[in-house]
């Protein structure tokens, strides 16, 4: 049953973006960078399904944990990206952020998704988020730090480390569980 529902999920995917590049073809409505766009959300859902599927097969707390890492990571992009941490959206050192989840994705790779090994890089990432208006504040001393200032910069920072160290605190948790 559940080798039909991955097939007829991923069925749907397909004929989907098969009917946006069809629909190119015939229209001029949809540009190539769309139809990429649209094509890679698609996969992005599919991806989403594959990940609830397999997290459905962990504990409850790995779950929690797992959730609370990748809700860390979502809101990290969504105001790094929107409004910017250190000064506006404009600002280059921002890019930065993009190491977090960077190292989030390298580190559950290198680890096999074991919780302690999830423990140790969600640790580190909590570490990186700390660092980065440190490594701001070394390499580029004239940055503008916004309405914020550096101490909300750090404050902000601060909360997002936290995140990340209590989703690797409740990966710990996951792992004494699972090895009992």
């Amino acid at each position: 049953m559940q080798k039909t529902k991955r097939l007829i999920v991923w069925t749907i995917i397909l004929v989907l973006a098969l009917t946006i590049l069809i629909a190119m073809q015939f229209t001029s409505e949809v540009q190539w960078n769309e139809a990429i766009a649209y094509i890679v959300i698609l996969m992005i859902v599919g991806g989403v399904y594959e990940l609830w599927q397999w997290l459905k097969t962990r504990d409850k707390i790995y779950r929690i944990a797992f959730g609370v890492g990748l809700a860390g990571v979502f809101l990290l992009g969504w105001v790094s990206g929107a409004v910017g941490i250190i000064g506006s959206e404009n600002n280059s050192v921002n890019l930065m952020y993009w190491a977090i989840p960077v190292i989030g994705f390298i580190g559950s790779l290198i680890s096999r998704f074991n919780p302690r090994g999830m423990a140790l890089t969600l640790f580190a990432v909590a570490l990186v988020q700390f660092l980065v208006p440190v490594v701001a504040l070394i390499i580029s001393p004239e940055v503008s730090w916004g309405n914020a200032g550096v101490i909300g910069v750090f404050a902000i920072n601060s909360i997002f480390a936290a995140l990340f160290a209590g989703s690797g605190l409740l990966f710990q948790r996951a792992d004494k569980f699972e090895n009992r």
